[in-house]
């Protein structure tokens, strides 16, 4: 993976939705994608590099300087498993905090 592959989860209150998505290049820093979900309404609930979280069983993206990758979504707010280890969309999971 590149230097700028990042992945969020964010809920967005008014619409009761939530979403993972991951950007591998089109963004250059963590920060940048999560002030475009910012407004767009979304709240950040989960943020990382590449070296920051495990993949779960979500797939790595490919690299692509076009289009962020919507991995998971699903009305209400994602849940955390396994002592809030782990966080499920929809059935797609991954861990935010590499350990």
């Amino acid at each position: 993976m590149n230097n700028n592959y990042f992945r969020v989860t964010a809920y967005h209150k008014q619409a009761n939705v939530s979403m993972i998505i991951d950007s591998n290049g089109y963004f250059d820093a963590l920060w940048k994608l999560s002030a475009f979900l910012v407004k767009k309404g979304f709240d950040i609930l989960e943020v990382g590099k590449s070296d920051t979280f495990s993949n779960g069983n979500i797939p790595p993206a490919e690299i692509s300087t076009e289009n962020l990758i919507m991995r998971a979504c699903k009305m209400g707010k994602p849940e955390y498993t396994e002592n809030n280890k782990v966080l499920d969309v929809h059935g797609r999971y991954y861990s935010p905090n590499k350990r």
